[in-house]
């Protein structure tokens, strides 16, 4: 990654290499478990089931290409581009994130005009359910529908895809262009933007209502935007997946056999399937669970081939070993945090006083809560870029030493310092109201307790404990914090945006047990950070922070991302914690061709049964 970085678009073209060999089919015999790193034995079969299990009161919730807020998890992910086949994919199961051609639409990767503003991209010979080819048709009718809806468009941070498109030019059936507006990082386009887009079937879903005939209305952005409506409408009634003609028309290796408003999902062998991924098994089930002890129970008993050990049963390792299972620590490249609510009518005039932000990051033990609640299977999080080696060359100095260490009398001293005194009750109130250096700050009047709502994602007991340390820590130094909790699905649909001054639903929140956000390859936090981004739910907004994420999407030199380090790890947007491992993984040693994905998505294609 390295040599990536120093020298982008001549390293890049090595890098996808390395990422495409590194996915060779596993055949017949003998055969080597890359992720275990053990010789599996037996022959490789054909056929056959396994079954996944899903992260606690975490349940599939949508799987339409077109994604929209609250539906952005990497379960839903994995899902879908089992379904739908990606246009780029990339992972990092060769050891290395790059691109993964073997699960691309695109036959290769692209090639750019000389000017730097024009990709031009060939399609694999892929074939939707019944036989009809993906062409570049379908392709610019995901095009269309997302150009047209950009504001319901999740991943959409203004002014980067689609907007940065001047030009889509269908040259063949296979083949088309996009011209830019002006000349990016391709590191960038090539992982960050080009892996956004789908072919969707427009032959098919290309209408505005069940009972309509199919037409072109998505080259109509008010026609592209009844498309959108009819198809997200359906997508939303989650107890038909599973029945709908419209999810029938799959390209991916595998079909929708059942999906339950639980969170049972069951993907069936696509037998129409001609990409070169096709899947070994005849079905895959994604498993629902309401609590971690209960999937654990799963894997006690055998009920379940893919599971995970709760981070409190890890003494338990050697037994679970014993019963035929390798257990494996499934890292991620991800940033953990929770949002501020900038725009929250009570919370929102504290979170805006950067000495307050700074207070409640230092009383943040990070250290002890990744290794004594989280048993070391977590690493603290300083700012946007994953706290990796892979990531060294991205991490500022600030990121790397942590800006804001642990200290809670510190933490109190800037409170007092700016007009707060602390009360009988440890809490402080503002009792010098203004907006002198050492007055309480604007929006802030004279009684204004220190307090605001934590609203947690439940069924997790170290996030649960994680909220607690946190709540006690910040009692220490002068900031009441209480605990709402909640299913990851409610707490992510309830974390939005809101207007400013408004009466929000949140005021903090949390949502990272398994990370807050697994980033792209290059780890731009434009949608998270931006004032613009999709992903940016507390509405935090720093004219120079954009300047700095904006560089980054252009510059090929690595300071560009290291300056998005510095000033993120310094600003505090959000509260940086903990990053844990996605999990603890526990998987059958008779279930092979399983690696754990940094980008923490599932590739179940690709597991296979040996005897």
């Amino acid at each position: 990654m390295a040599s990536l970085r120093n020298h982008p678009r001549r390293a890049l073209s090595a890098l996808l290499l390395v990422g495409a060999l590194g996915l060779t089919a596993c055949t017949g015999g003998s055969v080597q478990d890359s992720a275990a790193g053990a010789e599996a034995t037996g022959q490789a079969l054909e056929g056959g089931t396994a079954s996944y299990a899903l992260p606690a009161n975490s349940t599939p919730n949508w799987i339409l290409p077109l994604i929209t807020s609250g539906k952005t998890a990497t379960y839903n992910t994995s899902v879908r581009i089992a379904l739908w086949t990606p246009l780029y994919s990339y992972t990092a199961e060769s050891g290395q994130l790059g691109v993964d051609l073997k699960g691309s639409l695109a036959s290769a990767e692209p090639t750019w005009s000389q000017d730097g503003l024009t990709a031009t991209i060939t399609l694999n010979e892929q074939s939707w359910s019944g036989g009809a080819a993906v062409t570049s048709r379908d392709v610019e009718f995901w095009f269309n529908l997302v150009k047209a809806n950009t504001a319901s468009w999740a991943p959409y941070v203004r002014g980067n895809f689609p907007d940065n498109v001047s030009t889509f030019t269908a040259i063949d059936d296979k083949t088309f262009s996009l011209t830019f507006d002006q000349a990016y990082n391709q590191q960038w386009v090539n992982a960050n933007q080009l892996t956004l887009m789908y072919a969707l079937p427009q032959q098919v879903w290309d209408k505005t209502a069940a009972d309509a005939a199919v037409g072109d209305y998505d080259r109509d952005p008010a026609g592209a935007q009844q498309v959108w409506t009819y198809l997200t409408e359906q997508a939303a009634d989650l107890e038909t997946y599973a029945t709908n003609p419209l999810w029938k028309s799959v390209n991916g290796p595998f079909t929708l056999k059942e999906f339950t408003s639980t969170g049972q999902v069951t993907l069936a062998k696509n037998p129409d399937y001609t990409g070169p991924d096709a899947a070994h098994l005849d079905e895959v089930r994604f498993l629902p669970f309401t609590s971690e002890d209960a999937a654990f129970n799963a894997v006690l008993s055998g009920d379940v081939d893919y599971g995970y050990m709760p981070i409190a049963s890890l003494s338990q390792k050697p037994r679970i070993e014993q019963a035929g299972y390798r257990v494996e620590n499934w890292n991620g490249w991800a940033i953990n945090f929770a949002p501020y609510n900038f725009n929250d009518a009570d919370a929102g005039p504290l979170f805006k006083q950067d000495y307050i932000r700074q207070a409640i990051q230092k009383s943040v033990d990070q250290e002890n809560i990744s290794s004594v609640i989280w048993k070391d299977t977590a690493v603290p999080t300083y700012g946007p870029i994953p706290q990796t080696e892979a990531a060294a060359d991205y991490l500022s100095q600030q990121q790397k030493e942590n800006a804001y260490a642990f200290d809670t009398t510190a933490a109190q001293e800037l409170l007092t310092e700016h007009g707060w005194s602390i009360g009988s009750d440890g809490i402080a109130t503002c009792t010098s109201p203004g907006t002198a250096q050492d007055q309480c700050g604007e929006g802030i009047g004279a009684g204004k307790r220190l307090e605001f709502e934590m609203y947690s994602q439940s069924g997790s007991t170290e996030t649960d404990n994680m909220m607690q340390e946190l709540q006690s820590s910040l009692a220490k130094a002068g900031v009441a914090m209480s605990i709402r909790t909640a299913p990851l699905n409610t707490v992510l649909a309830d974390s939005k945006q809101c207007a400013p001054g408004a009466q929000c639903s949140w005021q903090s929140s949390f949502f990272g047990a398994r990370g807050a956000w697994y980033l792209q390859a290059y780890p731009v936090t434009d949608r998270q950070f931006s004032t613009a981004g999709t992903g940016n739910f507390g509405s935090y907004s720093n004219t120079r922070t954009d300047q700095l994420e904006s560089a980054a999407r252009t510059s090929n030199d690595p300071a560009a991302l290291q300056a998005v380090s510095q000033q993120l790890a310094t600003d505090l947007p959000v509260i940086w914690l903990p990053e844990p491992v996605y999990q603890v993984s526990a998987i059958d040693r008779k279930l092979q061709g399983v690696s754990q994905d940094p980008l923490a998505v599932v590739h179940p294609q690709r597991w296979y049964q040996t005897q």
